[in-house]
């Protein structure tokens, strides 16, 4: 597996946040909803992103933008135009009076905006719950990026935009799994062509140790791993993985490898399915105490409070 691939392969949208908004000038939204990461996609007219601290963004018809928390943003018709509805954590949407919009604004299964029949239309999915597996990477990315319809392409929008207002069983598992695999297209885009942009474990794959390592520990994050039994399957020395993995990566190996188990751990934690003891398994550790240990070290909390806060 690859290192990009790695990272967006385990987190999983659990009740994203997916809408069709359709708009008539004049619009502004004022977003303060800080989820961890929303994609916005152009249908039909134009729509600007304005974050707080960057340029304004244009998502145009086929356009895509992603946004990623704690920044606020403002999305309209125009840069310009001042901010008529405010989104406010949990998508709670109200007037600048503090007002609930949600009722008179609402056109049908997952259809929103000020005009049910307006000449702008764009997609919008938000990550609610982001796993932390992410954090690497979400450390990596600007308040906005876009890639325009000329720069990439994808059968993934269109097919989003009709499966958004269907109202089926399974319809948000469905609409879970097209924003995970929309979101991992336009980033892997996105990185390919920014390469100024990309983290530092992004920029170093060619070198074939560290890219072993890397991989072997994502695959087998249970493997009771050494830096001796880590050198010898990457066919490198003790030494010259510590180097050249410290170097590329920015950590020794055997802290990626905790932080990768815990980070891990904090995504298995939120299933249904799954208990302390069979995380601790899962990520490595000899006793679900010594899980336990080790958890709230790294988080600060422990697996059964990080289980409850992940449901609040």
């Amino acid at each position: 597996m690859d290192n990009l691939g790695g990272l967006l392969d385990a987190p999983r949208a659990r009740g994203a946040f997916a809408l069709r908004n359709v708009m008539s000038e004049p619009w502004s939204l004022r977003i303060l909803a800080e989820s961890p990461l929303t994609l916005i996609a152009g249908v039909a007219g134009d729509c600007w992103v304005v974050p707080d601290q960057g340029e304004a963004v244009r998502v145009g018809p086929g356009d895509i933008a992603v946004t990623r928390a704690p920044d606020h943003y403002n999305c309209a018709d125009s840069p310009t135009t001042s901010p008529m509805v405010v989104i406010h954590p949990g998508q709670n949407c109200c007037d600048l009076e503090g007002k609930s919009v949600l009722d008179s604004m609402t056109h049908g299964i997952r259809t929103w905006g000020n005009d049910p029949d307006g000449d702008t239309v764009f997609l919008v999915g938000a990550y609610e719950h982001l796993s932390d597996i992410s954090d690497r990477l979400l450390r990596a990315l600007p308040p906005v990026i876009s890639l325009s319809k000329d720069e990439w392409e994808s059968p993934l929008v269109p097919l989003l935009s009709k499966e958004v207002v269907k109202d089926e069983p399974g319809q948000a598992a469905v609409l879970d799994r097209l924003l995970d695999l929309l979101v991992t297209a336009v980033l892997k885009a996105w990185f390919a062509k920014n390469d100024a942009n990309r983290p530092q474990w992004w920029r170093f794959q060619g070198d074939r140790i560290v890219e072993n390592a890397l991989g072997l520990m994502h695959d087998h994050p249970a493997r009771q791993w050494t830096m001796a039994s880590l050198a010898s399957e990457c066919g490198a020395s003790r030494a010259s993985l510590a180097r050249r993995f410290s170097d590329l990566v920015g950590e020794p190996p055997m802290t990626f490898l905790k932080n990768w188990r815990m980070a891990l751990a904090a995504d298995l934690l939120c299933l249904p399915n799954e208990t302390v003891g069979t995380v601790s398994e899962k990520v490595g550790y000899s006793s679900p105490y010594a899980f336990s240990a080790a958890f709230k070290r790294v988080r600060g909390v422990s697996p059964a409070d990080h289980r409850v806060q992940s449901h609040a």
